[in-house]
């Protein structure tokens, strides 16, 4: 009986001595994220930007690539919101504004090619800067402080 209760004491001793880095980050843990967010986002810069240095201005108005957006923006407002850091949410957020225009073209049946051009060039300038933040969160996971679990917290 005595050593069941030592093996449990034991057990809820190195539960508080965990740490776990539950700190509303989700990109700043690791540079890998804020650097592969960069990849992605200049990425579609380049190709928003070559769709109006190629004149193409037709945008897809289907009701999959509408359901595709709205997914997105699901997604991308939920990480939003899940984390803390100003840094992440701005890189989120751009991405919303993003996905947000490129869903409300694709319910526009009859847009003009201009405001296409104008919804590129928008969509170019926010991968841009959505790139640039995630640029912010590289090197931040050092500065990062583990979170102590207490004995009494819920498990």
């Amino acid at each position: 009986m005595d050593r069941e209760v030592v093996v449990v004491e034991k057990a809820e001793q190195s539960e508080v001595t965990k740490s776990s880095y539950r700190s509303g980050h989700l990109m700043c843990r690791t540079s890998l994220w804020g650097l592969m967010g960069f990849a992605a986002c200049a990425y579609f810069a380049w190709l928003s930007f070559q769709h109006v240095l190629r004149t193409e201005f037709d945008w897809p108005h289907d009701a999959w690539t509408a359901a595709t957006y709205a997914v997105w923006i699901v997604l991308l407002v939920g990480l939003m919101l899940d984390t803390r850091c100003f840094r992440e949410r701005l890189f989120f957020g751009l991405l919303v504004a993003n996905f947000v225009s490129g869903f409300l073209l694709t319910l526009w049946q009859k847009v003009p090619p201009s405001d296409v051009r104008s919804a590129r060039l928008g969509t170019g300038v926010f991968w841009s800067l959505a790139a640039l933040a995630s640029l912010s969160t590289m090197g931040r996971a050092a500065k990062l402080e583990p979170v102590q679990r207490d004995a009494g917290a819920s498990r």
